[in-house]
């Protein structure tokens, strides 16, 4: 009996990833709503064991994390222009991400993993130019708000 007990919790633990979500996210000119040079989605929601998809839906954009904006036990990723790119959340917290070549006009997102804002005041402090780093001072605002 014990056999089988260990034996089901090994199953549901190495089924665990299936549950995953895949979140897309668009990387844009213009926006729907009018935003210019955005991520189709600014505060994106997410669970560890979630991959985010940055797609360039139109071209000349990447999606990067920022060093020094990241959580603890979470690697960061940088994403080619034109390219897609895949960043799997492996630990709680705030991840700040741009777009390196529109940072200045505030191409920026906020992705909140496990619903943990613990590293807000890291993801404040770090270097982020031009209006991003407005972008993601907002954007850490709401996520702390919703938490």
């Amino acid at each position: 009996m014990k056999r089988l007990l260990m034996s089901a919790v090994a199953s549901i633990a190495l089924a665990a990833p299936a549950f995953a979500d895949v979140i897309e996210i668009e990387m844009l000119n213009r926006t729907d709503d009018g935003r210019v040079m955005a991520f189709s989605q600014e505060l994106i929601v997410a669970e560890v064991g979630d991959i985010i998809r940055f797609i360039p839906t139109d071209r000349g954009h990447n999606a990067q994390s920022v060093d020094g904006a990241i959580p603890e036990g979470q690697e960061g990723f940088k994403g080619r222009i034109n390219q897609e790119v895949e960043f799997e959340i492996t630990a709680p917290g705030l991840t700040a991400v741009v777009c390196q070549p529109h940072v200045s006009v505030g191409m920026a997102a906020l992705i909140v993993a496990g619903g943990d804002t613990s590293n807000a005041e890291a993801v404040l402090d770090a270097r982020i130019r031009g209006k991003a780093g407005d972008k993601i001072e907002e954007l850490v605002a709401q996520a702390q708000e919703n938490s």
